[in-house]
């Protein structure tokens, strides 16, 4: 049999930096780790980290009971939740997760509405240019921009949103025109670094404008936005970023809108959690009383009553 402490110390030395960094996080001394993970390692019977000077590495062995600690580790917290009572209970804490700029801009100022409609509630937000992982608990919704192809997940398509090309109008007044999508080449663009965008569906400069350059470029949404608002380039954003300056307007508005898809992900065993439905539940209202505003058809953002 696999004692859980074990299997627990397992997967955050997997999650973590180092021997040090998994120490911390258990409460532990780092020596206590290394010398439970070798005896771990003996009662499995294979070698699960390949050991160097840059830390601990996944071997082949490690990387195939991850997949069932991680099972595990689901189990125990769902069994930790039910016997607790805390179910159907709308209180605890629940952490969402969403990408930079949609949880900047439109989620956050709707979740302190849900905070104070659910006083017992606590929602740690993680808007991040990047993944949210569920499976690792980072947390127990994510908001993403790709529908997830494997997991015991639930996952709701949440709303369409648009993205336009935009520039401030001081930078329109100042440089050439642009009458087509040919000009756009005569002109310099603000974008995301190639080989640190975290997902496809970021890579929509590339099929409009390929052989502009790009003057500014960053794996953060809001950074880019930012930049755009200072005048000296174009940028692709999504309408509910752009709209949140008086100074951008869109350009070649009629040739220029991508549509992308917003998913809303949860694992199974926390999706029927009570406070983790009461905040589903509230996201996928406002989102959908906000649909304009994510299409670019409206500047006003709505709120429920």
């Amino acid at each position: 049999m696999l004692d859980w402490d074990n299997l627990r110390i397992f997967l955050e030395l997997t999650r973590s930096q180092g021997l040090v960094d998994a120490a911390k996080k258990l409460g532990i001394d780092h020596s206590t780790v290394s010398r439970r993970m070798k005896r771990f390692e003996e009662q499995v019977g294979s070698q699960l980290f390949d050991r160097n000077n840059h830390g601990y590495k996944l071997t082949a062995e490690g990387y195939r009971l991850v997949e069932y600690a991680e099972k595990i580790e689901s189990t125990v917290y769902a069994a930790a939740e039910e016997l607790g009572g805390h179910n159907s209970k709308l209180s605890g804490q629940v952490r969402l997760g969403a990408t930079e700029g949609f949880g900047t801009f439109v989620l956050a100022p709707h979740i302190a509405h849900f905070c104070a409609r659910n006083p017992h509630i606590t929602v740690d937000m993680l808007p991040m240019p990047r993944f949210v992982n569920l499976s690792k608990h980072e947390a127990d919704i994510s908001v993403s921009i790709e529908r997830p192809l494997s997991g015991n997940y639930v996952v709701t398509k949440l709303s369409d949103y648009v993205l336009k090309l935009y520039a401030t109008r001081d930078y329109l007044q100042r440089h050439a025109p642009i009458a087509s999508v040919a000009d756009l080449e005569r002109h310099n663009f603000i974008g995301y670094i190639d080989d640190l965008v975290f997902s496809e569906e970021l890579r929509y400069k590339d099929t409009v404008a390929p052989d502009s350059f790009r003057a500014f470029r960053s794996t953060s949404v809001v950074a880019q936005y930012t930049a755009a608002c200072s005048g000296n380039a174009l940028a692709i954003l999504p309408c509910f970023l752009a709209q949140q300056s008086e100074q951008l307007v869109p350009v070649l508005e009629h040739e220029i809108a991508i549509t992308r898809t917003f998913w809303l992900v949860a694992s199974s065993e926390q999706r029927h959690v009570a406070r983790v439905s009461a905040l589903w539940r509230y996201l996928r209202e406002c989102v959908e009383m906000n649909r304009d505003y994510l299409m670019g058809d409206s500047r006003q953002m709505r709120w429920l009553s």
